[in-house]
């Protein structure tokens, strides 16, 4: 069975840049490489590079996909997919593939990459039938990374590729090394209280945020024996926001990313998708990210 499927217009807005624009565009992109990525200068890819990394050559076939999750998300990654030369092929929301009845081989018959974006209860099951269809797969669900190794055998099992993140937005998994550098700075300065917030729609049904447990887990160590809190708010539309902050007597120092919509977390999900094409095992979003992967997609290596 499937629902539904929507390919949405995008306006292209385009200009001319001047030489003077490009140089400082590029000295910025150079910048931050050197602060997030120490590899040597003459290996930094251009902007045009990671560009191209991201948004998928011309020269590259079209992925066939397979959406489980119709909200928010699937809408948006729906309506990117067709512009960054994928094909959705099927889309089941969670009301017509309860208990994953319908991830059959029929079904998905010529699909590279399943994307899911569902609940976490439904998601193991989720990745238990299309693993075994010798599917590869990409999952934004959270809610289940207390499962992460009952998973990850899932995976190896079959013998398939899966990349998985609480958050694909590119900008969230660049502050997460931006707040494993905080923390490592402040480790030496015990007084300053850290602390995070994060503030999402009404909508959203996990808290804390998969993002806020992940921030959490990769600086904890820096931080010793100081507790890290974390607050949540649900209220209104907010796309999402986290805060990571350090708090003494005198001053406050804050790193803050706000997500403006959901098409920063599309583009991060379908840039997997096409990564994952072909490779097997269980890999995290940061292996997707890493320089050296960046570095070979920007260079067509």
């Amino acid at each position: 069975m499937t629902g539904n499927r929507t390919e949405g217009n995008r306006e292209q807005v385009t200009g001319n840049s001047t030489d003077q624009d490009e140089a400082d565009g590029e000295l910025v992109l150079f910048t931050i490489y050197y602060l997030l990525f120490p590899v040597p200068y003459s290996l930094f890819p251009t902007r045009r590079d990671v560009s191209n990394a991201f948004s998928g050559s011309s020269d590259e076939r079209r992925v066939n996909l397979a959406l489980l999750g119709y909200g928010k998300m699937g809408k948006t990654i729906a309506a990117l997919a067709p512009q960054r030369g994928f094909e959705v092929r099927l889309v089941m929301d969670v009301d017509v593939n309860a208990q994953g009845q319908c991830i059959t081989s029929d079904n998905f018959r010529g699909v590279d990459v399943c994307l899911d974006f569902t609940t976490p209860g439904a998601v193991v099951e989720n990745i238990r039938r299309v693993a075994a269809l010798g599917v590869n797969l990409v999952v934004g669900t959270t809610g289940w990374h207390g499962r992460l190794e009952e998973v990850r055998g899932i995976i190896e099992s079959a013998g398939v590729g899966m990349v998985y993140a609480a958050n694909f937005s590119i900008g969230v998994n660049l502050f997460y090394r931006l707040a494993q550098a905080a923390a490592e700075i402040f480790s030496d300065f015990p007084m300053y209280d850290p602390y995070l917030t994060e503030t999402h729609h009404k909508f959203k049904k996990d808290a804390p945020s998969g993002t806020a447990l992940e921030i959490k887990r990769q600086i904890q160590s820096e931080l010793g024996s100081r507790d890290l809190p974390v607050t949540s708010v649900r209220a209104g539309y907010i796309p999402g926001t986290h805060e990571l902050g350090f708090d003494s007597e005198a001053d406050t120092i804050i790193l803050r990313h706000t997500a403006r919509g959901r098409q920063g977390f599309a583009e991060g999900a379908l840039h997997a998708a096409r990564w994952v094409v072909g490779k097997k095992g269980f890999f995290s979003f940061e292996d997707v990210l890493s320089p050296r992967e960046m570095l070979e997609r920007g260079n067509g290596l």
